[in-house]
């Protein structure tokens, strides 16, 4: 009798949800997902708009984003240069990003009252320096404009049937006259698409660290320095794979940072197929050549005859990570410039701009998992962001088959395709 009463309930009030038509259910209560709902509000105030979102609580990767600061974009201003930060997703989004860039994100969230600064690497973040901020603007605008949010709703299925949509979670089920999807990289509804026809590129990692079991190196976690880094396939360094440069730090498992995250970005498909076992070369010294570091080792040499290598510290090196150098180069620290050999110049050379690590594994790049695959872009409109298989369906953020490096760029990805879905009529 119990069991009976329950799903009796449980029925009715499917059918309450049911009896409601809104005019767009948005699944994913995100970045993407909450700034489409806001500029689809704000071009049809008309329209009733619902968003559906899993957990207990909406704009998470906000919150978490930037180490909590929120990275909402990045500072480069022109179309063509912003997506070459995409490994995914370059040329596609040339054209949407001739309608919304990252100048015009900015202008949007000053004018709703928040207030950016750009530092010095170029990333954008609120002056406040707290996630929150932008949280609070995207609640209260979505409070201002009507939206329902609907948390602990977990979306299991969604068909179109009679030229309205019905989607359904555990406990209820609603009906749309357009649905938008997103979810990220969510393999339940990615599954529901596929059964749609869609095709979806399968997910792969994307921004993470390096592993590498060195504790003559890790031991120096907390240093950053500029480098350039080679990657190969084997131990012989004859498979080369990619290069990437800028700042690598090192932590207590290897290594991360720009110039590691970069790597593993555009390399996320191949670096998984070999499944994260690779060797890299790293150039500890991107700002100097080799001739000018044998010209110093050369000069000191001379003019320094009688100090002690260890005491004079190089290339302006932390003194620890000079010692780390000359450890490896298995040079006796007290041995002074006069005495240095020319293998020992050599050695030096060696690894100051070819030392050789060996990457077993991988990390996830702090909470922020971001993942190569999604929706083929193939089956997108990019003036619209709908679906090319299903009638009244857009499908926008990290749901399609687009990433991008650290740095503000995934989120831009969000505002863009989320701004422009809002604007433009669906199929």
């Amino acid at each position: 009798m119990v069991f009976f009463i329950y799903y009796t309930f449980v029925a009715l009030r499917i059918q309450t949800t049911m009896h409601k038509v809104y005019d767009c259910v948005v699944v994913g209560g995100g970045a993407s997902g909450f700034f489409f709902s806001i500029n689809y509000a704000e071009n049809h105030p008309e329209h009733s708009v619902l968003i559906l979102e899993k957990s207990k609580n909406v704009l998470q990767k906000v919150k978490i984003s930037g180490g909590g600061r929120c990275n909402v974009t990045h500072a480069e201003f022109e179309p063509k240069p912003l997506t070459t930060h995409y490994p995914r997703g370059e040329k596609e989004l040339i054209g949407p990003f001739h309608q919304f860039m990252t100048g015009d994100m900015m202008a949007w969230l000053e004018e709703h009252g928040v207030q950016l600064k750009i530092e010095d690497d170029g990333r954008i973040f609120p002056v406040s320096d707290s996630s929150q901020t932008i949280i609070d603007c995207f609640q209260s605008e979505v409070e201002k404009s009507g939206v329902e949010v609907k948390t602990s709703e977990n979306v299991l299925s969604f068909y179109y049937q009679d030229e309205v949509w019905t989607i359904r979670t555990k406990n209820n089920a609603f009906k749309a006259r357009q649905l938008v999807i997103s979810t990220g990289s969510s393999k339940k509804i990615w599954d529901e698409l596929t059964r749609l026809g869609h095709k979806i590129v399968s997910p792969v990692p994307s921004l993470f660290t390096f592993n590498i079991d060195f504790p003559q190196l890790t031991k120096l976690q907390g240093l950053s320095l500029e480098t350039h880094i080679k990657l190969y396939k084997d131990q012989t360094c004859k498979e080369f794979m990619m290069e990437s440069e800028g700042a690598t730090l090192i932590t207590h498992w290897g290594l991360s940072g720009p110039c590691v995250l970069k790597l593993s970005a555009w390399g996320a498909i191949e670096l998984n197929a070999i499944n994260y076992h690779c060797f890299i070369h790293v150039n500890w010294l991107n700002n100097y050549s080799e001739s000018d570091i044998i010209f110093q080792l050369n000069e000191l040499k001379r003019d320094s005859a009688k100090k002690k290598i260890a005491n004079q510290v190089l290339f302006d090196l932390p003194k620890r990570f000079w010692h780390f150098i000359i450890d490896e180069s298995r040079i006796n620290p007290n041995k002074n410039w006069a005495d240095l050999s020319k293998k020992d110049t050599l050695n030096l050379v060696e690894n100051l701009t070819r030392f050789t690590l060996e990457v077993n594994g991988k990390s996830t790049f702090k909470e922020e998992f971001v993942t190569a695959g999604g929706v083929d872009l193939k089956e997108i409109d990019f003036k619209t962001f709908s679906s090319k298989k299903s009638p009244q369906l857009k499908i926008i953020g990290e749901a399609l088959n687009i990433d991008a490096i650290t740095g503000g760029f995934n989120f831009q990805n969000a505002w863009t395709s989320a701004f422009i879905a809002a604007k433009s009529e669906f199929f």
